[in-house]
């Protein structure tokens, strides 16, 4: 039997029946709810438009909240959860929230069509830094930084961002006149919660949410055609862009055992659900190389809702996670009614979106090792070049990484996106590596082999001559920062300038 979408929105729970169950949360305060300050520009989640925030019990008696994009959200997924859009933000008197008499403030909107996304990724923020509750007494202001990293996923024509950033900054200096009282949020979103799978229909397709990985294999198994569904950031697209039907849908999000974070001393092991920002930010602590890739991989709303699990279950040549877990040796989990197995990354793609994996069958966990042992000497880089530094799609994808001994390369392992149809090892070229000593000679050994290992394609991102030649710069890039004895180690190099690099 279905049952109804039950969500906290405009002070009150909302219960829905008769919506698809691909409506997006968009289309749904547009045109249902009457929320119009949330608005439609790209519909693929690229243009910030349509930022919204997500809130969901944080496990501390609280709620955490998250920028998302409305225009790939499904109305479904928000079951349990609290939705909040820019109309939320108006006190109960009429005036304005901190975050909005700051863009006001420091002439923060001009047309003013982008405003409403970059207020509410600005109340995201305001919220993290603990300005919503008023007996908070941990109260910090984040760095400009940080405050340009919470606005990659918003896109204005108008301004040159300067002065909605000033505006992100001087929200901190007002007090919230009606904080959000997140204790009381989070027991009505305790009342919300189902204790079974959430089954809900309409016009013949069904969308399920399991609780548990077992009661999701045995759906996978009941209905091997159905779609999983994750972050929704990608398939999210094939609905808004390519109008395409989904069938059934199961939905992920609401496996608590599939968003854990575990780490012993041999490895982390991230689940499936975990969304990509926060599985970063755990990979960060072991391999704080990966900070850059981090915060380029796509924007925050973009990592807000999508999952690592998902990331690599997709499988995409371009897919900016995939190169540095495979250069890191990481496995993947996969379950189904038949158990679990585990296989290198690498070995889970076969070609292009095709992988090794039976119907019924879905990706469980990542599993990354750490630093112990000789991975104590574990020299590791990743590299993302892309038309615009932030929020954009890759070009090159690479990462390098081998554990020293001494000057010696031993186990290197060499991982490339968008040079092949699959996310790919260099094969002839870490045999270029292994057991040579690590000096230019080398790196130029190995620049040469990967012509062997790619012949990669153009398309509208990069020609394959561009593709190749900046793989091997990149990966000249990669001796400079990492060469023993190296004056550079640890600093910030300009990577136009390694970009110039030719190989004869």
């Amino acid at each position: 039997m279905s049952e109804p979408i039950r969500f906290y929105h405009r002070n009150a729970v909302r219960e829905v029946s008769g919506a698809s169950t691909t409506r997006t949360v968009l289309q749904y305060l547009r045109e249902d709810a009457r929320c119009t300050g949330t608005k439609e520009g790209c519909a693929e989640g690229d243009c910030g438009a349509c930022t919204v925030v997500v809130g969901e019990p944080d496990g501390a008696g609280g709620v955490a909240f998250k920028a998302v994009n409305a225009c790939v959200q499904f109305l479904p997924t928000l079951d349990g959860r609290a939705l909040f859009t820019v109309e939320d933000l108006r006190q109960p008197d009429g005036s304005l929230h901190p975050v909005q008499q700051a863009l006001v403030d420091c002439h923060g909107s001009q047309c003013g069509f982008c405003t409403p996304g970059f207020a509410m990724s600005m109340f995201a923020l305001y919220e993290k830094h603990g300005h919503a509750s008023a007996n908070c007494a941990h109260k910090t202001v984040p760095t400009r930084q940080e405050i340009s990293d919470a606005l990659t996923g918003n896109l204005c024509r108008c301004t040159g961002y300067r002065p909605i950033i000033d505006a992100a900054e001087r929200m901190f200096d007002h007090a919230p006149l009606a904080p959000l009282n997140a204790e009381s949020l989070a027991r009505t979103l305790d009342t919300l919660k189902r204790g079974d799978t959430f089954h809900y229909e309409h016009a013949g397709r069904e969308f399920d949410a399991p609780r548990t990985v077992e009661a999701l294999a045995q759906l996978k198994a009941q209905k091997p055609g159905a779609r999983l569904l994750a972050g929704s950031t990608d398939v999210g697209l094939w609905v808004t862009k390519q109008l395409r039907d989904l069938g059934d849908v199961i939905y992920i999000g609401q496996i608590e055992a599939m968003k854990r974070v575990e780490t012993t001393d041999e490895w982390i092991e991230i689940g499936a659900g975990v969304t990509v920002e926060r599985a970063y930010a755990e990979l960060f602590k072991t391999y704080p190389e990966l900070e850059e890739m981090w915060l380029r991989f796509a924007s925050l709303p973009i990592r807000n809702a999508g999952t690592i699990g998902g990331n690599v279950a997709n499988g995409s040549p371009i897919g900016d996670s995939m190169p540095g877990l495979i250069a890191l040796n990481a496995r993947v989990v996969l379950a189904s009614i038949d158990g679990m197995r585990e296989m290198p990354l690498e070995d889970l793609y076969l070609a292009y979106q095709k992988k090794d994996m039976a119907e019924h069958e879905f990706v469980a966990a990542i599993k990354v090792p750490t630093r112990a042992g000789k991975r104590a000497n574990l020299r590791f880089r990743t590299y993302k070049l892309s038309k615009r530094f932030d929020s954009d799609i890759s070009a090159v994808c690479a990462a390098f990484a081998y554990i020293a001994d001494g000057d010696v390369i031993r186990e290197p392992r060499v991982a490339f996106g968008g040079m092949a149809a699959t996310p790919k090892r260099a094969a002839r070229t870490e045999a270029a590596l292994a057991d040579a000593q690590w000096h230019e000679a080398t790196a130029q050994a190995a620049m040469r082999a990967l012509a062997d290992d790619y012949a990669p394609l153009t398309d509208m991102r990069a020609s394959s001559a561009y593709r190749l030649d900046t793989a091997k710069s990149l990966l000249y890039r990669f001796w400079l920062e990492t060469r023993p004895h190296n004056p550079l180690e640890k600093s910030k190099l300009d990577v136009r300038a390694i970009e110039l690099v030719e190989v004869k």
